[in-house]
């Protein structure tokens, strides 16, 4: 089984991304300058429903910069994928 699709493993999607930029109140820039992933990347990823069409570094780089600012992301348990964010949220 690949790793991506391992059960409990969030695929992160552009509406992922944009709903945990907005709890953190990041513009694109801001996620950018934290994930070190470029603006024009970030542009042009998220318009585009479903996960990100993006390799698994740039992936990977976008959710741990917003986990590490305090977003959960929520696989799949019956209610749904979603974002939120945790007890320990602090600006970054």
């Amino acid at each position: 089984m690949d790793e991506d699709n391992a059960p409990g493993t969030i695929v992160l999607t552009s509406e992922h991304v944009r709903a945990a930029r907005a709890l953190l109140r990041w513009d694109q820039k801001t996620l950018a300058e934290k994930s070190k992933v470029s603006v024009p990347t970030i542009k042009r990823l998220e318009p585009i429903s479903g996960p990100l069409k993006a390799n698994k570094v740039t992936r990977d780089a976008l959710q741990r910069a917003l986990e590490q600012a305090g977003v959960e992301f929520i696989p799949e348990n019956g209610g749904g994928v979603g974002v939120r964010l945790t007890h320990s949220y602090r600006k970054v």
